[in-house]
């Protein structure tokens, strides 16, 4: 078990705190004009993924994560989990629904799987990830934007111009939104 420093804190660094597992989104070190200095924290649990902000005091240690991160291909899902497969090893993983990030998953997608003491954590996606449109509303001439109906089942606000067929660039990060179309 190595303790860090909260002074030591950098984004992406994991950590167990709470009985939790999490990474750190973002941080600040604040030195008061009265008091002591204390580090304001954003971190992002690997279990739940839930976002909760946190205050230590400069002096505070936290427990360091040991978390290791495998890349896999995503193969296939059997109704109940998703499976993946090691690319070096070929062992294959399936992890359930409620822990991948179904909503981007894309068969044969690389990705990151979070694992920790021989449990599978989560499931990092990259940052965007190109999927077609399978279903949207024609264009009107009212509006900002209308619903679309993506290839893995996730609904994205896109512009009207926006047809059944593209090819669209989405983000990731939360809910996913919509980017681009892509370049294809």
């Amino acid at each position: 078990m190595t303790m860090i420093s909260v002074n030591d804190f950098k984004n992406g660094l994991t950590i167990q705190y709470n009985n939790d597992i999490w990474r750190i989104v973002e941080f600040q070190h604040v030195k008061p004009g009265k008091g002591g200095a204390f580090v304001r924290s954003k971190l992002k649990s690997l279990k739940t993924g839930a976002v909760q902000d946190y205050t230590f005091r400069s002096t505070a240690k936290v427990e360091d994560a040991d978390v290791q991160t495998k890349t896999m291909q995503y193969l296939y899902n059997d109704g109940t989990s998703f499976v993946f497969m090691d690319m070096a090893t070929y062992e294959q993983l399936e992890v359930p629904e409620t822990q991948a990030e179904a909503k981007f998953l894309k068969e044969n997608m690389v990705v990151n799987i979070i694992m920790h003491d021989g449990k599978t954590l989560g499931i990092e996606v990259p940052n965007t990830v190109d999927l077609v449109v399978k279903e949207t509303a024609p264009a009107t001439s009212t509006g900002s934007g209308k619903p679309a109906t993506m290839e893995t089942g996730l609904v994205v606000t896109v512009p009207m111009f926006i047809n059944v067929g593209d090819v669209l660039t989405i983000n990731t990060a939360g809910n996913g939104s919509y980017v681009s179309r892509a370049n294809k």
